[in-house]
Parts: C-alpha cells; structure tokens; sequence
C-alpha cells in the first residue's frame, strides 16, 4: 500500500511538471525560463530577413540559456541599476517604438499596384522617344575645347584625346564614353547641342555648360529602351513607400508644439 502511495504521488509531481516544462525553456539558477522567447526571437529574426526553420529550435534555445544566465550575472553586479544602462534602455525603447510606429503606419498606408503603375507611367513618359549614346570631353577652357576641336578634325583619334584632357572623372578614363541616356538626363545645353548631331558626328563649336566647355560627339540613336514593368516593380513600391513614409514623418513634426 505504501508502494503504490508514493508512486501515485510521484506520478502527479510528472503531471505537473510537463505543462510547466511546456511553458519553458529550462529553469536557470531556479528562475524558469519561458518558451515564449524562443518565439520572439524567432521572430525579430524573420523580420530582418533571415529564415528561420525548426533545425534551429536547438541553437535558439540555447541562445536564451547563455542571454538568461549572462543577464542573471549582470543583475547579480548591480549593472541593470546602473545610469548608463537606464540611459540605453531608454534609448533602446525608443527605437523599437518607433520602429514599430513606421511598421504600422506601412500597414496601415500600403503602397497600391495602381500607385506604382503610375509612377512607372510617370518614368516611362519622361524618358520615352530616342536615346543617345554619346562622348563628350570636359575642359575648363573654351580655348582648350577649340584646340581639342581642331586636333580631332586632322585626325586625333576621340577615345585617346577624351582620356588624357577630360576632366570628366566618370567618362574621362572610358575615352569619354557616356553610355545609352535620354537626351533629358543632361542639362539643357548639352542636351540641345547633342540632339542637334547626326550619327558620327562631332560639335564644331565648344558647347559652354555649369561644367564648363564640352566637345561633343553622337556615336548612335536607338528607341528608348524601357525596362519591363514587372522587373522595377520592387523597386518602385520601395521608392514609394519611402516617400510616404517620410511624408508622413514631416506631417507629424509639422504638427507638433515644440516650446
């Protein structure tokens, strides 16, 4: 009769004890450590990005073993009562409540298809009709761009001369090379001087700009080529939501009292 008494007795303390050891990790120094931290471990880290799979449920926990016995030791040196540790504690909070503010505000705010179908409109009417693929070499002086002129007219070879004069970091060292462009993405006088170009052809005149003095040659023309809708969605949305999300920031500082 005895037997059986102490076997039912240490049956109930194994009844009890499981939901307790379901509720937590593990008992530090006689402090239970609770599962909920795994899980909101594993949460800030899928926030930032890196996945989390059930083969890392062993590292996890451990890791919430070595922060506990670590923070236990820290608080047994007094370190959490200290100025400095108030002072980061706060700061740390409001971080995460501000963190959590712009979470909710995306939330609550989100970019549409529509808003980036639009600015993809937006983009694609900007830069729609031809594109130039030109050189330009960049000096400081218009006697300079004349000199530069009149050695590419006996024969000077563009690439060579644009290497060795243009004070165009970019272009310079690629013999003056600026790639496919919109003839919008360069200021106006440039522009002008440049849409103004059959293929092959050189400016006979210094072109004056804020830079200072360009030569200018179009090497070819083509149909802009625009990149499809699907492959800049993402970039977009992000762009946009950026944009509001700094709109809104603005809204709230133009609204505070601020004494």
């Amino acid at each position: 009769m005895k037997t059986f008494i102490l076997s039912a007795a240490a049956a109930a303390v194994l009844a009890l004890s499981v939901p307790a050891l379901a509720q937590n990790v593990a008992i530090v120094n006689g402090k239970p450590v609770p599962s909920s931290r795994v899980e909101a471990l594993k949460l800030q880290l899928a926030k930032s990005g890196r996945p989390v799979g059930a083969e890392m449920d062993g590292q996890l926990k451990d890791e919430i073993i070595a922060r506990e016995i670590f923070m236990q030791e820290a608080q047994k040196r007094g370190l959490d009562a200290t100025d400095d540790f108030k002072a980061q504690m706060e700061l740390a909070r409001q971080t995460l409540l501000i963190r959590e503010l712009f979470a909710d505000y995306q939330k609550s705010s989100p970019v549409t298809d529509a808003d980036i179908k639009a600015e993809y409109d937006k983009f694609a009417s900007a830069n729609a009709g031809k594109e130039f693929k030109a050189r330009h070499i960049l000096v400081e002086k218009e006697d300079q761009a004349k000199a530069i002129i009149a050695s590419l007219k006996k024969g000077g070879k563009f690439d060579a001369i644009a290497k060795k004069e243009s004070k165009d970091p970019g272009s310079g060292a690629n013999g003056g090379d600026l790639d496919w462009a919109n003839a919008n993405n360069y200021v106006p006088e440039f522009s002008g001087a440049l849409t103004k170009l059959k293929k092959g052809q050189t400016t006979d005149a210094p072109v004056k700009t804020q830079f200072g003095w360009h030569v200018i040659r179009l090497e070819d023309t083509r149909d802009a080529q625009l990149p499809p809708f699907d492959s800049v969605k993402p970039q977009i949305a992000q762009q946009l939501q950026q944009q509001k999300l700094g709109k809104f920031q603005e809204d709230l500082r133009g609204k505070a009292k601020i004494e």
